[in-house]
């Protein structure tokens, strides 16, 4: 059962992040947007269970909580670390890890492959733990000729600097190595 170290707001003020003393996931990124998506996860479900929460992200040892804005955060922040509190920690790497990295590079030429590692490896790098530290991440979803899809998680998936000048400054700094990218995100 993981225990709560810290818990700190974000750049977003509907969303709080948890940072846990075990890990929850080796590498491996739970996003949902609704209970829908997260029928199948039971710390996710069991956060949608509680009024007012609208997102749950979780990766390794840290996990963000967004909520609809209607309810004060120090009650909300009691609710949200029951079931944190009650979920298994991670005990091992998964071979879901390996599966998931994989999988996004099968359906790629070899060209866009190495492209495609290139921009991950200067994401990883330069804006990766930006976001994390504030709560959330994004996932590359695809690269289509120069068109690079994204989707933010946690935190960063409701905030508005985001959606404008986040994803402004993510697309100057990828084309320092990929000069006609274009960076969306959905």
């Amino acid at each position: 059962m993981p225990k709560i170290a810290d818990i700190e707001g974000t750049p977003n003020k509907n969303a709080l992040k948890f940072i846990l003393k075990e890990p929850l996931t080796w590498g491996v990124a739970r996003s949902y947007d609704n209970a829908e998506a997260a029928s199948d996860d039971p710390l996710a479900s069991a956060l949608f269970d509680i009024d007012h929460v609208t997102n749950v992200f979780y990766i390794d040892k840290w996990i963000t909580v967004t909520q609809d804005g209607e309810a004060n955060w120090q009650d909300l922040a009691r609710e949200i670390a029951d079931p944190i509190r009650a979920a298994p920690a991670a005990t091992a790497q998964s071979a879901e890890t390996v599966a998931i990295a994989n999988e996004a590079l099968s359906n790629l030429n070899p060209e866009d492959q190495l492209r495609l590692e290139r921009i991950n490896i200067l994401l990883d790098e330069e804006v990766r733990p930006y976001l994390q530290s504030d709560g959330g991440d994004l996932h590359v979803l695809g690269l289509e000729g120069n068109i690079l899809h994204i989707h933010y998680q946690g935190a960063c998936g409701t905030c508005p600097s985001s959606i404008s000048g986040t994803l402004r400054g993510i697309e100057n700094m990828l084309k320092t190595i990929e000069p006609d990218i274009q960076v969306i995100a959905s």
